[in-house]
């Protein structure tokens, strides 16, 4: 790992793209979910077709919760989300310690339920966020021989 003088910080656009593509995939995942629950109800009978919708309405409402929880496994896991590995970025402590489960949760919450707080990196010289801030994290490029 490198030096808090040495990381190269990401900037916001690399940031939102990689969590546009995260945001997607988990959004993909959970509209297939909700279909498959659909489905299933609906072959289970027409009587259920109110089931269907609070079924439905209830996966898709748990979308932020699915979110937050994508982020926090791969952050504390690997340092990164599949967004974010392919722009080479990855989510680091701001101190010298290793990115822990709590700092990966309360970063994913954070994101999942105040996503508004992402523009703060716009204006921060270290292009940290709320739920950086937070956390105590930042993302920063790495270099293509460490990938």
């Amino acid at each position: 790992m490198t030096t808090t003088a040495a990381r190269e910080y990401a900037g916001p656009v690399s940031r939102a793209v990689a969590y546009l593509m995260d945001a997607f995939l988990v959004a993909a995942l959970g509209t297939a979910a909700a279909a498959a629950a659909a489905v299933i109800t609906a072959v289970m009978g027409a009587r259920l077709h109110d089931a269907t919708r609070v079924v439905v309405a209830g996966l898709l409402m748990l979308l932020p919760a699915l979110l937050a929880t994508y982020c926090a496994v791969f952050w504390a896991l690997a340092g990164r989300t599949p967004g974010m590995a392919v722009l080479g970025l990855r989510v680091v402590a701001t101190g010298r310690r290793r990115l822990s489960w709590p700092a990966a949760l309360v970063r994913a919450l954070v994101l999942a339920y105040f996503p508004i707080g992402a523009v703060w990196a716009l204006v921060d010289r270290r292009h940290q966020a709320v739920h950086d801030k937070v956390a105590r994290t930042a993302v920063v490029r790495v270099p293509p021989a460490a990938r």
